[in-house]
């Protein structure tokens, strides 16, 4: 109860959690187009190839004015991926070493920048390290209107070029056999990626904002293999892990905003990864598991019905180690095959008799005929 009245209340809680779901929801939109096209760390790189554009914008204007500090950081962003897809196709360069490259220099140059602006005389310079770890406390109503507006324009840009950007995402080349200019559509949609994460910066900073980019796309890919529904998701866990992280970190004293939306986010993928129905590894697990046993179930009816139709008399039961001489060598197998032995039984397959030996059913022998008849057609 104090925890909703505290939302109900808290002005600043309200202000902060509008704006880190506004996020979520931007970044898991464009994050999945990233994910599909598994370019998830351009994210990463143009995040922290923000920092000198955001330097550079203060040390050129003198201010701390939010929009030119991200103006700044735009700019850079779309450098460093115009730079790390030009040397990826114009060198012998990979693209990931490109990105690493790009990556590094530009965030260093970022670090020396904000180290010199620290040492001019200057007390407005105040803050600017914000943007390298985020400072979410620090959003106000006119930095939300900012990124509902971006937003805004980048979801119908979304929903404007959605079939573009799909057969992009997923077939380059056959998007080009088709007349559609792939150049023009990548750069939009990259520039749309990049702005993504620029109004990200204040939230979760650059170090982390790569994490909101990723993250939800990749849960939601656990769930889904259609795009739309992957989009959907991925907006929805966005504005999930941004809105939780900022209640925890209101109610938790001295837990930082930007980091708890990562590491709610990171919560959902770990849950994700392990129960989503199709590809959860738990649910693999259980399937691999039930696979197996079918397997061993149907290796021991097929035993069952060769020596069936090799002996003299066909109601002949045969204990353990006829069935499957490998039993002989461990307790262990001989408890499997006496397992599988009464699941079958409880399927009508088998039977045994009072001296604990098997043999197949009619039934069972009508199963593994049709399956034999099935495998030759």
């Amino acid at each position: 109860m104090n925890i909703i009245n505290l939302i109900l209340t808290d002005y600043t809680l309200q202000i902060v959690s509008l704006g880190s779901a506004l996020l979520g929801i931007i970044s898991g939109v464009l994050g999945s187009f990233a994910v599909i096209r598994k370019e998830s760390l351009l994210g990463d790189a143009v995040s922290h190839s923000a920092l000198p554009g955001i330097a550079l914008a203060f040390l050129l204007t003198g201010t701390k004015n939010t929009e030119v500090l991200l103006l700044g950081a735009l700019l850079s962003g779309l450098l460093s991926t115009f730079l790390i897809n030009g040397i990826s196709k114009y060198s012998r360069i990979k693209f990931d070493s490109a990105l690493a490259l790009i990556l590094s220099v530009f965030f260093g140059g970022g670090l020396v920048l904000l180290t010199y602006i620290q040492k001019v005389p200057n007390a407005n310079q105040a803050g600017l390290e914000k943007f390298i770890f985020g400072q979410a406390s620090t959003v106000l109503l006119r930095d939300v209107k900012i990124i509902a507006i971006l937003g805004t324009i980048l979801l119908l840009l979304v929903l404007a070029f959605w079939k573009e950007f799909k057969i992009v995402s997923f077939d380059i080349d056959f998007a080009e056999s088709l007349g559609f200019d792939t150049k023009k559509i990548t750069f939009l949609l990259f520039a749309m990626i990049v702005t993504s994460i620029i109004i990200g910066l204040q939230t979760v900073g650059v170090i982390l904002m790569s994490a909101m980019l990723t993250a939800p796309a990749v849960a939601a890919r656990q769930w889904t293999d259609k795009l739309h529904i992957m989009v959907i998701l991925s907006a929805l866990f966005g504005a999930i892990s941004g809105i939780g992280g900022t209640i925890v970190s209101s109610v938790v004293s001295k837990l930082p905003t930007g980091p708890m939306i990562v590491i709610i986010i990171s919560t959902i993928v770990i849950i994700s990864l392990a129960l989503a129905p199709n590809r959860g590894l738990v649910w693999r697990y259980l399937r691999n598991v039930k696979n197996q046993r079918s397997i061993g179930e149907d290796q021991v009816l097929a035993n069952l019905y060769h020596l069936y139709v090799n002996h003299d008399n066909e109601g002949h039961c045969h204990d353990l180690i006829t069935i499957n001489p490998d039993a002989n060598l461990q307790q262990k197998g001989k408890e499997n095959i006496q397992k599988q032995l009464e699941d079958l039984k409880k399927k009508g397959f088998t039977r045994s008799n009072s001296l604990d030996k098997w043999c197949i059913t009619d039934s069972g022998i009508e199963y593994v005929e049709n399956y034999f008849k099935e495998g030759e057609e």
